[in-house]
């Protein structure tokens, strides 16, 4: 060490601890959105928080604690009429934590989530209050306006089509036929299954663009949708089926698009209509709806690679995550399933196979099976939509695709 260095180190070092230690954040503003199933609490941030969030009873109360932050203002009124919050008060917590608490009415479930900036709209914190007793209530509604249990609808998309022939076998075999023998087989066992029909996306040799895949899920109100097809690989070893659900990065460029599009956003997504919602509130809407999809589109494929796992190796033992286009709905539970891999020739010959065809499709239908028990959608809408499960743990991300 230099003389002048071995001086000036010391000096140096005095001012690094005052220079590191960054400025705490602010909530800035705080807005309460009540509507008949659900209260929403948006905080708007500074930058991004550290926070945990806990509830208690006797009273009944949900209690937010913001790492090194600080309150800008005052905190909103909840109105008389809100049906879930009765009001809400901070205070410091050990020296630098911001500690919000909200008075409640009844029990919640919790959930929070943070939102990203976009566009006008910085960091932002989400807690939404969902009364316990909100499942319970919309089943006796349903039942008081006289309505059964809706049918279920089972999209089920055969992958490719037409001059979009996908991929293709050593001995021929084309992805777009053996997708398509799939489909039907599945379409024939959820039309066998009561309370349930399928929807074929496709049941032709026809070429239908991505996008119009998802319109037409929508369009009849699918509850689940399903894309099928072969996988492929420059190595013929490679084996074994796959289930992948949307990736969170592509969900969150998903949801941009739909809150751009003018014509989307007059659509009802989730039971919302984006269109009557200020940007903000459509923004958290969207989230949340999207999130619950996210979430169920997990459940429900790790039901269905369970049951692929039974007829053999898979090629990864979990779902995996990619950005495929058809899995783009932002409020339709969506897998997309890689059967086999058509380039590997012993997978080819089963999927040519009617009796192999029939054993997948009984298998997905399996699974089909078993998440529909656990979520059961009423003819009031999708739970999924407008009553996300708060103790769901979301899925990470993991990779990205094309599709």
């Amino acid at each position: 060490m230099t003389p002048l260095l071995a001086i000036l180190l010391p000096i140096l070092l005095t001012f690094l601890p005052s220079a590191a230690v960054a400025a705490p954040a602010a909530v800035t503003g705080a807005r309460i959105a009540p509507d008949p199933d659900q209260t929403r609490l948006v905080l708007d941030l500074s930058g991004p928080v550290t926070h945990q969030i806990f509830v208690l009873e006797g009273p009944d109360r949900v209690v937010v604690d913001i790492v090194d932050t600080k309150l800008s203002g005052q905190l909103p009124k909840a109105a008389t009429d809100d049906p879930n919050l009765a009001g809400l008060r901070s205070g410091v917590r050990e020296g630098d934590d911001l500690r919000i608490v909200l008075d409640l009415k009844r029990p919640v479930r919790v959930k929070s989530f943070p939102l990203a900036p976009d566009g006008d709209h910085g960091q932002r914190l989400v807690v939404a209050l969902i009364p316990k007793s909100g499942a319970k209530a919309a089943a006796g509604r349903a039942r008081s306006r006289g309505r059964a249990t809706r049918t279920l609808v089972v999209a089920i998309d055969a992958g490719h089509g037409g001059e979009d022939p996908g991929a293709i076998g050593a001995h021929g075999t084309r992805e777009k036929d053996v997708t398509l023998a799939i489909a039907r087989r599945l379409a024939a066992l959820v039309a066998k299954e009561p309370g349930m029909r399928p929807l074929m996306i496709r049941d032709s040799d026809t070429f239908v663009p991505l996008r119009a895949r998802i319109r037409k899920a929508r369009k009849y109100e699918a509850d689940l949708f399903i894309s099928i097809h072969a996988d492929a690989f420059e190595s013929p070893q490679a084996q074994g089926s796959s289930v992948f659900t949307l990736s969170r990065s592509g969900a969150t460029s998903e949801a941009a698009k739909w809150l751009a599009d003018k014509e989307n956003s007059a659509d009802r997504v989730g039971g919302v209509d984006l269109a009557e919602r200020d940007d903000q509130l459509a923004t958290v809407l969207l989230d949340m709806v999207q999130n619950a999809a996210l979430e169920r589109s997990v459940q429900a494929a790790g039901a269905v690679l369970n049951n692929l796992s039974r007829l053999g190796a898979t090629h990864k033992g979990r779902v995996q995550k990619a950005g495929f286009v058809v899995l783009k709905s932002p409020d339709i539970p969506s897998m997309l399933i890689e059967t086999a891999f058509i380039s590997n020739p012993d997978e080819e010959a089963r999927l040519r196979n009617g009796a192999e065809q029939q054993r997948l499709a009984a298998a997905i239908m399996t699974g089909i099976k078993q998440y529909f028990h656990r979520y059961r959608v009423q003819s009031a809408g999708r739970p999924a939509s407008a009553d996300p499960d708060p103790d769901a743990a979301a899925a990470p991300d993991s990779g990205s695709g094309n599709g």
